[in-house]
């Protein structure tokens, strides 16, 4: 992966109106520490540029984190909790293993608590974060609304309702519509996957003994999956093996679903170029990257609204409950 530069903070900024919340229990506001504290935002965003110019993979872990956090319980910063001798909790769930990034959150956490105690919460860094990470991989900018509360319950259990790199459309539309996010919604995260990387055990059942028919997924370009059986052997002995999920995976752009057309890493990718009730978005954003960051940035702002509780709590520390 390229190394992380600084001049990747020319931002190419999306300004959203979007000063209430839709499908959620509990007012958000774009002002919302603009009193108690006006700092919040920049504090996280040098902490955010500080670790991702040394470790270049900062982005897509945030990014990926916040994902992971609303897709379970709503946007509460549950995956931040570690687990206890009585619980074990999502950041050890199957599909969490591989989160990685948690102490860049400890960083501003402990910044902030600093320079306005008891006021940041939790799940509003995660929030922040993850539109800051964006922004400096020279994707859209847009407003966080702010106010969410930090939740008392994590489980690895629940994690079972993540979305899988094996999805069909079907189940992904049906995944994403019970948190309240439509099909653009859901065509538009996925080109989250622009900063990203999968370790084979996601994707290496496309390449070996597929069906009975096809040794390889035939929606995939055979040149290219002749590409990824070699980093994906069989068996896989090295646990680090993988493949980045679009050619430019340092940069924020439209390239993912470019390469939807027979070189999607994920059956789930793939699967949004073979259906005719996604293709047309995914042939939209391929074309005009303009349109794909705008549509990125309104679907944040929902995902953000997303299980927005008001009887939360605001964590001293993100890894356990006051």
């Amino acid at each position: 992966m390229a190394v992380f530069s600084p001049r990747k903070l020319s931002f190419s900024i999306i300004f959203l109106g979007l000063m209430t919340v839709l499908r959620s229990q509990a007012a958000l506001d774009v002002h919302y520490y603009d009193r108690t504290c006006p700092e919040a935002e920049k504090i996280i965003r040098y902490t955010v540029l500080n670790a991702s110019m040394h470790d270049a993979k900062v982005p897509a872990r945030i990014l990926r984190m916040f994902f992971h956090d609303c897709f379970i319980r709503g946007c509460d910063a549950s995956v931040l909790l570690d687990s206890t001798p009585q619980n074990q909790a999502e950041k050890d769930g199957p599909p969490n293993i591989s989160l990685r990034a948690f102490y860049v959150i400890d960083d501003a956490k402990t910044k902030l608590e600093s320079a306005c105690p008891k006021t940041v919460s939790c799940a509003d860094i995660v929030a922040i974060a993850a539109r800051d990470v964006v922004a400096m991989s020279g994707g859209p900018f847009w407003n966080v609304l702010k106010g969410r509360k930090d939740g008392r319950i994590s489980k690895a259990s629940e994690t079972i309702n993540l979305p899988a790199p094996t999805f069909n459309v079907s189940t992904l539309i049906q995944s994403f519509t019970k948190r309240g996010l439509g099909v653009k919604d859901l065509v538009a995260l996925s080109g989250g996957h622009t900063l990203g990387f999968s370790h084979c055990s996601s994707f290496q059942a496309r390449l070996h003994n597929f069906s009975s028919v096809h040794d390889i997924d035939p929606t995939m370009n055979p040149e290219f999956a002749e590409t990824l059986k070699k980093k994906c052997r069989k068996p896989n002995k090295n646990g680090n093996a993988g493949q980045f999920l679009d050619s430019t995976a340092s940069t924020f752009d439209n390239n993912y679903y470019k390469q939807l057309a027979g070189k999607g890493v994920f059956g789930s990718d793939q699967a949004l170029y073979g259906d005719y009730r996604t293709k047309w978005i995914v042939e939209s954003f391929a074309n005009d990257q303009s349109l794909f960051f705008k549509e990125f940035a309104t679907s944040m702002v929902k995902l953000g609204n997303v299980g927005v509780m008001e009887n939360g709590e605001v964590r001293l520390n993100c890894r356990v409950v006051n």
